[in-house]
């Protein structure tokens, strides 16, 4: 990696230290590897997109899948089984007994990737168990188009930009005290709804001068994570590799993201990967 990454010290839940630093070098430059071939077919003719559609109308891209081979390729180096959106999805059985593993979203944001909006980005977190669920320790989220990154080793969240490709600028750790502003509601573009809109309706009663930001892809969860926005009510579809990476840096920035109905922390690893609505806030 570039000059510019930074680890806390100590060790992260009982990974050592050298460990962990080793593993989140490896995720990020299968990120930022993916995120460059990425943005290079992002830059294609649309025709060379190769724009597919799953069973479930969800499109699919050669960006996602070049994007899935790459971070594979990195993470098969070390001892952990992978979970990828694009990859093979092994029964609840075998999932059931791996201890850390990897969860990845090669690119999320698929639709705004094919809309042209530029908020895409890779998603890697390192998943460990955690009583009878998973959940995610290391998270690395990485938007080719502005360069932003986003990772954590467990112990503290940071935001930089990538310079040249691998080297991290502006380095900042997560949250980030700015000026007074008003209450902050980040909401998804493609899946505002009904119930999004009556809940954001809600907030507007107890924070009248409340500010709506709407944003794709993992970069809601990020904006709660670096203060930016005070919460992100998701009250839609998601799968568990849509906010894994994300939810280690909200968790690291002393935030969680939890379920709408029961308020529990977002669970792993479940025979069923589609998470519950969820709400995502510091504390």
């Amino acid at each position: 990696m570039g000059e510019g990454w930074q680890s806390a010290e100590g060790s992260s839940d009982g990974v050592g230290l050298f460990i962990m630093r080793h593993l989140l070098d490896i995720s990020l430059r299968a990120a930022l590897e993916a995120g460059a071939e990425e943005l290079r077919i992002y830059n294609l003719p649309a025709e060379q997109q190769e724009v597919e559609f799953k069973a479930d109308e969800s499109p699919l891209t050669l960006a996602d899948r070049n994007a899935h081979d790459i971070i594979c390729r990195y993470l098969e180096e070390t001892p952990y089984p992978i979970l990828s959106e694009e990859g093979r999805h092994l029964p609840h059985e075998q999932r059931s007994q791996w201890d850390c593993y990897w969860c990845v979203d090669p690119l999320d944001g698929t639709k705004e990737f094919v809309k042209h909006s530029g908020e895409f980005s890779v998603n890697i977190a390192l998943m460990q168990p955690h009583g009878d669920t998973w959940l995610p320790l290391l998270g690395v989220v990485f938007f080719p188009v502005t360069g932003l990154l986003y990772y954590t080793d467990g112990q503290t969240s940071w935001r930089a930009l990538v310079k040249d490709g691998t080297d991290l600028t502006e380095l900042t750790a997560l949250p980030i005290c700015g000026s007074p502003r008003p209450y902050t509601v980040v909401a998804s573009v493609s899946h505002m709804n009904a119930e999004t809109e009556a809940f954001i309706d809600a907030l507007r009663q107890q924070h009248p001068d409340l500010s709506l930001i709407q944003a794709g892809s993992s970069l809601k969860i990020c904006r709660v994570a670096e203060g930016s926005a005070d919460i992100y009510p998701r009250l839609g579809p998601t799968c568990e590799w849509d906010t894994a990476a994300a939810h280690a840096l909200v968790r690291a920035a002393d935030g969680d993201i939890v379920s709408h109905e029961d308020g529990l922390t977002l669970r792993y690893n479940k025979e069923n990967l589609l998470n519950p609505y969820f709400i995502v806030t510091l504390k």
